[in-house]
């Protein structure tokens, strides 16, 4: 146990979907695996193991920003052994090709954030995601019929900033979308020599406004959830 996870060790599959709302990692467990059961509630932080499929699955949530999913991350890579983690995420669209509810595939991450240098030392913005990894989700997709938009994202620490800030990201940096989390699991991955990705799903536009309620939010994904677990079956 951690001082943030209370699974003892072999209660964690050693793939995990990481949604970041722990009420979509119960609504995943609820709908989509059988047999599983609670392995995680401290902090409310939910986290279940069961089947899909078949094949072993652990769903849990890892919270919002970087550091948060820094922690959550870090744990179930260096304590538990999970080898891979997909994280199933919103994101904000930059740009007219990105509509609410499309899915986007993050080739690579860019922030600005402190988060990999104080950690390691590592000075470069820009972080990837595994190529094996990738390239198994970009396959299933084409198998489901799924379209799916391999991009740049731009992972932020602040939530509420000025418009022109997305304007810049967009112009200057090439990102399409921003979430909170891709550079902290990706730095993670890189620095215990694991296995990382991310699938976002469009919630909101920066361009045309819309976006999704906070009800579509937690249970309105599931093409992402699908799509995710679908991979998890060929890891």
């Amino acid at each position: 146990m951690t001082p943030h996870i209370e699974a003892k060790k072999e209660d964690i599959a050693n793939i995990v979907i990481m949604p970041g709302d722990p009420k979509r990692a119960q609504f995943i467990a609820e709908k989509y695996l059988d047999n599983y059961k609670c392995i995680n509630t401290v902090r409310n932080m939910l986290g279940f193991t069961g089947y899909y499929k078949g094949k072993r699955v652990t769903v849990m949530a890892h919270g919002m920003g970087i550091p948060s999913v820094g922690i959550y991350s870090y744990e179930l890579y260096k304590f538990y052994d999970v080898d891979t983690i997909i994280r199933i995420g919103t994101a904000g669209s930059y740009t007219n090709e990105l509509n609410v509810s499309d899915l986007v595939l993050v080739s690579e991450c860019f922030s600005d954030s402190n988060y990999a240098y104080a950690q390691t030392g590592e000075k470069s913005k820009i972080l990837t995601p595994s190529k094996e990894i990738n390239e198994k989700i970009g396959g299933i997709a084409k198998k489901m019929r799924i379209n799916i938009l391999e991009a740049k994202i731009y992972s932020s620490d602040v939530f509420y900033t000025k418009d022109v800030v997305f304007e810049k990201m967009r112009d200057e940096f090439g990102c399409k979308c921003v979430e909170m989390e891709s550079f902290g699991l990706f730095q993670n991955a890189k620095f215990l020599n694991k296995k990382a990705a991310c699938i976002l799903t469009i919630s909101d536009s920066f361009v045309s406004k819309k976006e999704l309620t906070s009800e579509e939010r937690q249970n309105s994904l599931t093409k992402m959830i699908e799509l995710s677990l679908e991979t998890a079956l060929e890891l």
